[in-house]
């Protein structure tokens, strides 16, 4: 007897799938990422590599759209294949996976220098034996990988169909830009952020009258780095943000790898307070809380950026940013890495303004410094 299939069976054998390279020297490691992926539909590993050496071969014969790619191997380590992988197929996406070290935060942000899009700290002995949150995390980030993949090359999108691709921003609704000059700034970045970042800053600059906050989805050991790289390649003070720091004007505060990053007004100013509450939108830091605190105490006297990234974190704290009085400004889809983050609040009609990466530095400090956007 045929029984008739589930509208999830049904797209589990029409969707074409996202065939997935997992290369790392550690069997155990390959086994435990190729069956959390296995479990979803959506994904297929198509083959497995001790190391860049293999991968390469591999990827020459057997057609990829994300490989997972660890850093450290023997014969050919992560860094070195990278652009050789890139050479075999430029559509290919690369997510770096590390343990969490400094070094290994080092060479992951050259990684995305190199051609790498995004990055995953490795399984900790907890996650594999309660694996929920981090089997969320990776599936959530292979799809989006798998999406941008499908939209260079020449194969049907994977993303939700509800995802927004190819929007008309001329045809997005557009709110007043309601702040004169604002009290603080807030930027929110995921996935191709640490790039985007360091071209956003560039532009705003050392002298802002305000203290800049910056929430970047990344782990533990990483936002060190990327504040350190932040304050090297923009010339600006840029600190990974400490419990009881007081925010200074023209400085800017990374949200450091594991704790989200809020607010208490006391007499001395506003003052930093990590916190290690659940993740919010899989991610920890995460935006929702950061721009949450900052209205508690600027009301609507904020300006927020939301950069490239995948997901929506970012839409609801927006929502109480905009409803409060302040304003967004977002990326806009041809120059975001993933248009998940700046899409979400652009298509909810929460955006002041909707600009290319080149431009949002150069508005930012526009409005900063009290120009009428």
């Amino acid at each position: 007897m045929n029984l008739p299939q589930t509208p999830a069976a049904k797209a589990a054998a029409t969707d074409p799938q996202i065939r997935v390279i997992i290369v790392d020297d550690s069997l155990v490691i390959r086994g435990f990422i190729s069956r959390a992926l296995s479990q979803d539909p959506a994904f297929v590993v198509v083959g497995t590599a001790a190391n860049g050496l293999i991968a390469v071969d591999l990827l020459k014969r057997v057609p990829a759209d994300v490989i997972i790619l660890d850093i450290e191997m023997p014969v050919m380590d992560g860094l070195t294949a990278i652009p050789k992988l890139k050479e075999v197929d430029s559509s290919v996406q690369i997510m770096m996976a590390s343990t969490l070290t400094q070094r290994n935060a080092e060479i992951s942000l050259k990684a995305l220098s190199l051609g790498a899009t995004d990055y995953l700290p490795k399984p900790s002995a907890h996650e594999m034996a309660v694996p929920n949150e981090f089997n969320g995390a990776l599936r959530q980030k292979v799809k989006a990988l798998g999406a941008i993949a499908w939209k260079q090359s020449t194969r049907q999108s994977p993303a939700p169909k509800s995802a927004a691709t190819g929007t008309d921003i001329k045809k997005l609704a557009l709110r007043p830009m309601p702040i004169l000059r604002p009290d603080i700034l807030a930027i929110g970045s995921s996935t191709g952020g640490p790039q985007a970042l360091f071209e956003v800053i560039k532009s705003m600059g050392a002298n802002l009258p305000q203290p800049i906050v910056i929430t970047q989805h990344m782990p533990p050991s990483f936002t060190t780095i990327l504040a350190d790289h932040i304050c090297k390649q923009a010339g600006v003070i840029c600190v990974e943000a400490k419990e009881g720091d007081v925010l200074k004007p023209g400085h800017y505060y990374v949200a450091p790898g594991g704790f989200h990053m809020s607010f208490v007004r006391k007499p001395e100013g506003t003052v930093v307070v990590l916190k290690q509450d659940p993740p919010e939108n899989f991610c920890r830091p995460a935006v929702d809380p950061m721009l949450r605190s900052l209205v508690s105490i600027y009301a609507g006297r904020i300006l927020t950026v939301i950069l490239t990234g995948m997901g929506a974190d970012g839409m609801k704290g927006g929502e109480i940013v905009v409803n409060a009085g302040g304003a967004i400004i977002g990326q806009d889809e041809a120059s975001s890495v993933v248009w998940g983050m700046p899409g979400a609040v652009a298509t909810a009609g929460l955006c002041s303004a909707i600009l290319p990466l080149n431009e949002i530095g150069a508005k930012v400090k526009q409005i900063a410094t009290g120009g009428r956007a």
